[in-house]
């Protein structure tokens, strides 16, 4: 097993290294050095830009003048991720941010691939060998090939990390503690899983109080805890609880104390999470494009339908989504949210569907 993390320190208590490191039978981790791959990145990319950047009359950038900026860690998360599934692992764990930067990190690949594919369109770069004709020809600068070369670079790495992501074999496991919170954080842990295609495959009930104590303060708070932890179960059937060990765990000691046994029997019940067209034309002219986004309010979603994508809303989370082909020749006609299902209804276009008599 490997572990993927960049936290300097916390769980294992050692510094891992920015390579593979065993730390114990059976057990490796490594840590994201964000900084690093930040400044190996640009300075790969001023590289590429050479050129352009000489004709400019630029100053190049060194390395010790750079600083990692905000954001940077996702990238670098990402890179690294794509790099421990090529590996000859059993299972990778990557420790990631916190419940919506974890969602809007494992959707970035898709997302950055669209922009990509919008701003350098792939089929234009079949025209390179006519640029400097084109040039000359519309009087200003087409261009530069670096910046295809950079694009097609780019569009390889997104789509090795999206294959990761969209992988069978890939789930996210949500980490909450019981309390107020842990019903919001369930509802919009499923319904960005649903909405990005994501498998939430168990949840873990962290930092739990003991249950016997003899102060009624702190009998207070456990009630509180063991209140939303029973919600949790009757909500999931199964739910994997570690203890709260008074103090952050530190070190293979407090790992193995945390060891939580023999997984629950019952897995986390998942809501279907396949995207259908019902055809429906027979009985009512139309087809109906199911969508089930578990958690999802009516007066959180927003639709726009843009050429063949539908733009979707819900809650916090926003997708870009393809149309299906056989929609493609319909007009959105309306839409509705029942039991966690969005069922948005299309009318068939006359004008596009081939015509029987």
């Amino acid at each position: 097993m490997l572990l993927v993390s960049s936290e300097a320190g916390g769980l294992l208590g050692a510094v891992p290294g920015t390579r593979p490191t065993p730390v114990a039978d059976g057990l490796w981790a490594v840590r994201v050095d964000s900084g690093a791959d930040f400044r190996r990145e640009l300075l790969a990319l001023q590289d590429r830009a050479g050129a352009a950047l000489d004709l400019l009359g630029a100053a190049p950038l060194e390395d010790a003048e750079l600083t990692e900026l905000p954001g940077s860690t996702h990238f670098a998360l990402l890179r690294a991720l794509r790099d421990a599934a090529a590996g000859d692992w059993d299972t990778v764990v990557v420790d990631l941010p916190p419940l919506r930067d974890a969602l809007a990190l494992l959707a970035l690949p898709a997302e950055l691939r669209r922009y990509l594919r919008r701003l350098l369109p792939p089929e234009r770069q079949a025209a390179r060998a006519l640029r400097p004709m084109l040039a000359q020809l519309a009087g200003v600068p087409m261009p530069a090939q670096w910046l295809y070369a950079t694009a097609a670079r780019l569009e390889e790495e997104f789509a090795a990390v999206q294959a990761v992501v969209d992988a069978p074999t890939t789930s996210v496991r949500l980490v909450l503690e019981p309390g107020p919170a842990a019903e919001d954080t369930l509802r919009t842990a499923r319904l960005g899983c649903a909405l990005h295609g994501l498998t939430l495959d168990a949840v873990v009930a962290n930092r739990l109080l003991p249950a016997e104590t003899p102060d009624p303060w702190f009998a207070g708070l456990v009630a509180q805890q063991r209140k939303h932890l029973d919600e949790l179960h009757a909500e999931l059937g199964a739910v994997t609880e570690l203890p709260h060990l008074g103090a952050d765990p530190r070190g293979l000691d407090d790992l193995a104390r945390l060891d939580p046994g023999p997984a629950p029997d019952a897995p986390v019940p998942a809501p279907a999470t396949e995207w259908t067209v019902e055809d429906l034309r027979d009985s009512d002219g139309i087809l109906v494009w199911r969508l089930p986004l578990p958690g999802a309010v009516k007066s959180d979603l927003g639709l726009v339908r843009r050429g063949d994508e539908l733009l979707l809303r819900a809650g916090p989370f926003r997708r870009n989504l393809p149309l299906p082909s056989v929609l493609r020749r319909c007009t959105v006609s309306g839409a509705g949210l029942t039991d966690g299902v969005l069922r948005i209804r299309f009318t068939p276009d006359p004008g596009l569907w081939p015509t029987t008599g």
